[in-house]
């Protein structure tokens, strides 16, 4: 086995969600080993009140991991998973929709700087605007790829795939 991936879906989603099953199947037929916590109990409390139970789930699973584990995260999944890396060691980031903020939480989108990160949004996000994301980008000088597509990114998931599938080339 190569590692442990712990896949976060976003709101109003599930750990069956079609971009998190895609991508725990294509690294499972790559020799990973998988884990998509579900916070559908977190996210009934709303956007806001799910961050800080999601962030306490995702890192009860990080903690039970055997080495630092790659995240992958879309839209809330993606924030919380950006926010875990400052707080444990991680392989890497691969984060989908990413939100810079979610209103009525003080803490903005962050990650550990020294991780492989790898950031794909679409260009007609309807939820999280890209500008906020590319001018985090920016700023960190983080790969972003934008791709013709909503929040869902549900017309690109080939392009995700193949671009999952290289960025586990490179941790591998």
């Amino acid at each position: 086995m190569r590692g442990t991936i712990l896949l976060s879906h976003g709101s109003d989603s599930s750990p069956e969600a079609t971009k998190v099953s895609a991508l725990a199947a294509l690294a499972e037929a790559r020799g990973w080993r998988t884990q998509r916590p579900d916070y559908r109990q977190d996210d009934a409390r709303g956007h806001a009140a799910s961050v800080a139970p999601r962030l306490a789930r995702l890192h009860a699973a990080i903690a039970g991991c055997e080495a630092p584990p790659l995240l992958v995260g879309s839209s809330m999944g993606a924030f919380v998973s950006a926010l875990a890396s400052l707080e444990y060691p991680v392989a890497g980031l691969f984060l989908l929709a990413t939100p810079e903020a979610i209103p009525g939480v003080d803490t903005a989108l962050d990650l550990r700087q020294d991780v492989p990160t790898l950031l794909i949004h679409g260009w007609r996000d309807e939820i999280c605007p890209l500008d906020d994301i590319y001018t985090f980008a920016g700023r960190r000088q983080l790969p972003l790829l934008v791709l013709d597509d909503d929040h869902r990114l549900g017309g690109s998931l080939p392009a995700i795939e193949r671009q999952f599938a290289l960025f586990l080339d490179t941790l591998a």
